[in-house]
């Protein structure tokens, strides 16, 4: 009888423990935390990297070929329109000095002897020898021999100096500021040898001048979000040499063509920059353009880490709280997302508990750190 009651305490204690422990394990082993919808505002932007470029920028070439003789300002200098640059002694090419020589020879022979009947058909006339129309037709000969010897004097000079005589500061040899502005570079120094622009030739850059007061953001959009933006968009541009200050933009041309770069098509963009008096912005800082392609202010929103995806539709959904560590699925209808926050069109209410999915226990987090 004592064995009997013995070995039934243990059999009841042995189902006690076996009911504490199925107990224990139907139990999850992870306490869940929720969250509450809420009401933001959610700006959905998109950046393009570029750089700032002046508005209004002219290379300076000169109008002769030659040898730099002389270099009147320095990289960073103001000029106004006409300021003196440089100027240029040229070098007379052999062939054409020597026709431009036999071309005055030629011509001072046909004007001495144009000169010679000139006078005489003249001493004749006013003795009454020789008509009025005999003097005239004389007459034009020497005035067209004359200026026939000018203009080869004229070509030769040019030849061998690059201008005139009489041409004063206006002579080709001087290479002066096309537009007002900053000097950005000069490419040449005092010696070099410089080409004329011409038909067949750009020429040789002297100078580079821009308007510094009137900038640009030039850089480039994906093509995805090409057609979300429009001229008259508004920018945040960030400099990478200036931490701290957005400058505001306008976008003011969209490239109706696009690039390939690195297997994606790529838009040009540029935007007016508003600057101010705190920072000299110079040109060619690498530059971020903000674009904001879609604002909504105070919309029901989550976190969008709270999402989850059906593993076949890819449909997104929740898991709300229905009661003490219980959950439904529910199928959301999503907005616009910032990457943080997403709008809710359906699904949820902003009563709802959603279960924060993918966030562990405090109790497992607390083990996994003793381990």
């Amino acid at each position: 009888m004592k064995k009997t009651i013995i070995f039934g305490s243990i059999a009841v204690a042995l189902i006690a423990v076996l009911i504490w422990f199925g107990a224990k394990n139907s139990k999850s082993p992870v306490q869940y935390e929720t969250e509450k919808p809420f009401k933001t505002n959610i700006v959905k932007k998109t950046v393009a990297t570029g750089k700032v470029i002046p508005l209004e920028e002219a290379e300076i070439k000169p109008k002769v070929s030659g040898i730099i003789e002389e270099i009147f300002v320095e990289e960073g200098a103001e000029v106004a329109v006409g300021d003196l640059i440089a100027t240029i002694r040229v070098v007379p090419n052999v062939q054409s000095l020597n026709s431009a020589q036999g071309s005055v020879k030629t011509a001072q022979l046909r004007f001495d002897n144009a000169k010679t009947n000139y006078d005489r058909t003249k001493g004749l006339f006013e003795k009454g020898v020789k008509s009025r129309s005999e003097f005239e037709t004389t007459e034009l000969s020497y005035n067209s021999a004359s200026q026939d010897l000018k203009n080869a004097q004229d070509n030769l000079q040019i030849i061998k100096k690059g201008s005139a005589a009489g041409m004063g500061k206006t002579a080709n040899t001087y290479v002066k500021a096309e537009i007002s502005g900053t000097i950005l570079e000069i490419p040449v120094r005092k010696g070099n040898q410089v080409i004329e622009s011409n038909t067949f030739n750009a020429g040789t850059t002297i100078a580079t001048i821009a308007d510094m007061t009137k900038m640009i953001f030039e850089g480039k959009v994906d093509e995805a979000e090409v057609g979300k933006i429009k001229n008259g968009t508004v920018l945040e541009v960030s400099l990478g040499a200036i931490e701290k200050k957005k400058y505001p933009a306008k976008l003011n041309f969209i490239a109706p063509k696009g690039t390939e770069e690195n297997g994606a098509v790529q838009f040009k963009i540029k935007g007016d920059v508003t600057l101010d008096d705190e920072f000299f912005v110079r040109a060619g800082y690498s530059a971020n353009a903000d674009i904001v392609l879609e604002k909504k202010d105070s919309v029901l929103s989550i976190k969008e880490a709270l999402l989850q995806f059906d593993k076949k539709t890819e449909t997104p959904y929740v898991e709300v709280k229905t009661g003490e560590q219980e959950f439904e699925k529910r199928d959301v209808e999503l907005g616009i997302s910032d990457g943080i926050n997403v709008e809710i069109l359906s699904g949820v209410t902003a009563e709802d508990e959603i279960k924060i999915w993918n966030k562990t226990s405090k109790k497992e987090e607390d083990g996994n750190n003793n381990n």
